[in-house]
């Protein structure tokens, strides 16, 4: 399997806390959550979280033994908990946490698995590209921000109420009805969207961080087959460039307009 990685931090002079790295077989990507007032909880910081657990998952994925994903994604959750659960209040909802997105190539299968809302696009041999996220945080986002409609942003009332939708959005994480993500319980590995696919049948797959999904939505540079033939002309860096071309000219919301850290990480070549 042949992969090509890249990532941008969103701001200079500020860490990137997204990951992605790959050993013979397999892919990790993480989108790093930085909470505000997060170091106050962890003074470790969200950047040392997503590579702390990536390097744990790609240690896991090295052995090439076709443990099931979620398995490793759990005893990898654990691991990273352990390391600074005495320091800091790794419990707190605020604390560090990241989304995980990771593909496999195991005799003749491409396994993966989604936590939260990074992107893969499987790229089937026939037909159009196959688009998999696990969309709750967006969902329970969508529904803890309903008490904003109609109000004007930038009043202190706006304020107010965003800061309880903030609230409200943070008691849904890591909880029956809400949205899962990786953080300090293992057991949210349980909760991941994973399949399967012959490896006979694709051409490629690709992992894309929040920031770099944004090429789509909000910015519609272009659509998912666009990003297909955009990487195969470009490669990942391409990807990236478009999107910072992009908020430098201000496309998008406000909210979208703030830089992002971006990651792709193209897998083609599959064995």
């Amino acid at each position: 399997m042949h992969v090509s990685l890249a990532t941008s931090a969103g701001r200079a002079g500020r860490p990137n806390e997204d990951f992605v790295g790959a050993v013979p077989g397999a892919v990790v990507l993480l989108d790093g959550a930085g909470i505000p007032g997060a170091e106050s909880l962890c003074f470790h910081g969200v950047a040392w979280y997503t590579r702390r657990l990536g390097g744990a998952l790609l240690g896991h994925l090295s052995r090439d033994d076709g443990q099931d994903l979620t398995a490793v994604l759990a005893t990898a959750i654990g691991e990273t908990a352990a390391e600074h659960g005495d320091t800091c209040d790794i419990g707190d909802p605020r604390s560090p946490q990241a989304t995980v997105a990771v593909v496999r190539a195991y005799r003749g299968r491409l396994d993966y698995l989604l936590l939260a809302d990074s992107f893969l696009i499987l790229d089937p041999a026939h037909g159009g590209p196959q688009v998999i996220t696990d969309d709750r945080e967006v969902t329970a986002r969508r529904d803890c921000s309903t008490p904003l409609d109609g109000i004007a942003p930038g009043t202190v009332e706006y304020d107010r109420i965003r800061d309880s939708c903030a609230e409200a959005l943070r008691a849904r994480r890591n909880q029956v009805g809400g949205y899962w993500i990786a953080k300090d319980d293992p057991r949210a590995a349980r909760e991941a969207v994973t399949g399967s696919r012959s490896l006979a049948d694709l051409n490629g797959a690709v992992l894309l961080s929040n920031g770099a999904s944004r090429i789509v939505s909000p910015y519609g540079l272009t659509d998912w087959p666009g990003v297909l033939e955009l990487l195969a002309a470009d490669g990942p860096s391409g990807v990236i460039r478009r999107v910072r071309q992009a908020e430098s000219d201000g496309l998008g919301a406000a909210a979208a307009q703030v830089p992002d850290d971006a990651t792709v990480g193209y897998c083609t070549h599959l064995p």
